[in-house]
């Protein structure tokens, strides 16, 4: 039997617990680029342990609804980032941990614009775009050991398509 998850819109303040939502929002804090480009400056703990900043790109299949979540992981040695190259939106899972395993899962569907940034540890579903294929720019921790933990679920988790407006 599948536990139900309605997703929410991805908002900075609903998400803070796991991470960082990033968008261009308000005004820039600096003009640059001879008057040419808005900065919207630091809008992530960037956060890799021992290890070094790397950027991956991810080409990811699409996913649907109702979308089955039967395992998360978690990277205690560094944040992840995902920026999506082409505007597709994404299926974003998170949970609390509670002694080790996570709990209270919550999920969320990103807008065009939006990139998410996850805190060190925090954990995760797999990347899931919605309705269509879409490819990623990840930046997260490159070095030396284990940064990955998964967690399988005995009674996987669903997520269905959010009731329209």
């Amino acid at each position: 039997m599948s536990r139900i998850l309605t997703p929410l819109p991805l908002t900075s303040e609903a998400f803070a617990a796991y991470g960082d939502v990033l968008e261009v929002a308000g005004s820039p804090d600096k003009i640059i680029n001879q008057g040419m480009c808005g900065r919207h400056h630091d809008l992530a703990k960037l956060d890799f342990g021992t290890g070094r900043a790397g950027i991956s790109l991810f080409d990811a299949k699409a996913r649907a609804f109702p979308y089955v979540v039967d395992m998360v992981e978690r990277h205690p040695e560094g944040s992840q980032a995902f920026i999506p190259l082409d505007g597709v939106p994404m299926i974003v899972v998170v949970a609390d941990d509670q002694d080790g395993a996570p709990v209270n899962l919550a999920a969320f569907i990103s807008q065009p614009g939006q990139s998410i940034n996850l805190h060190r540890g925090t954990w995760h579903g797999v990347l899931a775009p919605l309705g269509k294929a879409g490819r990623y720019a990840v930046v997260d921790r490159i070095g030396d050991g284990s940064n990955l933990e998964e967690h399988w679920f005995s009674d996987p988790w669903t997520v269905e398509a959010p009731a329209p407006d």
